[in-house]
């Protein structure tokens, strides 16, 4: 019976000591700083994440409307980067598919049906313009001409080449030159000038790269052409 009072004691000091102990844990100190943000932290709505950026054909912000082709044109850079032409999210020319060049890249297209109809590559700077002008002159009525330039694209054009572009509905065409930038799309037929041309101009004032302008890029939407009736 002697020991009860200062066994009392001790447990009332243990007490004491093991409630002050808990108390800084939770509410005091580095550790005690922890659990109060961890608590705080647990107590917060989480914060929902970010939507992506929903993609479209070819990269396009928005979606074209029905029976639109949707394309992206992109020039070559200087006479490193291949340029590339994409059409309804198919990449039509590019360096990855190996069918680049120097000069003229052309991809042909049915307008009806949006098919690939053909693609090549002309040498605008030291090829034969020959080929070019064989390429162009028997095109069908409708077909879609996608172009993109790389390195040079003019300085084997002649006054024909030159015309048959403006025909498919070209205005820049005219005074394209020395490894200018320029990137079109122009259809067989077309009755106005086409909407979807740009021209880069080559100017050591404000060239990108060192002796060339820097690369164009252009998409859109393009509406199929309604079928002949037979």
């Amino acid at each position: 019976m002697r020991l009860t009072g200062p066994l009392r004691a001790v447990a009332v000091l243990l007490l004491v000591g093991l409630t002050w102990l808990l108390a800084n844990t939770f509410f005091g100190g580095e550790s005690g700083s922890s659990v109060r943000h961890f608590f705080s932290s647990a107590s917060k709505e989480p914060t929902p994440a970010e939507p992506r950026p929903r993609r479209y054909k070819c990269g396009l912000s928005a979606p074209c409307p029905p029976k639109h082709l949707a394309f992206r044109l992109v020039s070559g850079a200087a006479n490193v980067i291949g340029p590339k032409i994409c059409l309804e999210d198919k990449m039509l020319v590019s360096s990855v598919k190996n069918n680049v060049g120097r000069g003229l890249n052309i991809a042909l297209v049915n307008g009806v049906t949006g098919e690939l109809l053909d693609t090549k590559t002309f040498d605008t700077w030291a090829g034969d313009i020959s080929e070019l002008l064989k390429f162009l002159r028997p095109l069908h009525e409708g077909t879609l001409v996608f172009v993109a330039s790389f390195d040079d694209a003019a300085t084997k054009l002649n006054d024909e080449s030159r015309r048959l572009f403006e025909e498919l509905g070209s205005t820049a065409v005219k005074e394209l030159a020395f490894r200018d930038s320029w990137v079109f799309v122009g259809a067989k037929g077309i009755e106005n000038k086409s909407p979807f041309e740009q021209r880069m101009k080559n100017s050591k004032s404000s060239n990108k790269y060192e002796g060339w302008p820097e690369s164009l890029e252009m998409d859109g939407c393009i509406p199929l052409r309604p079928a002949l009736e037979a």
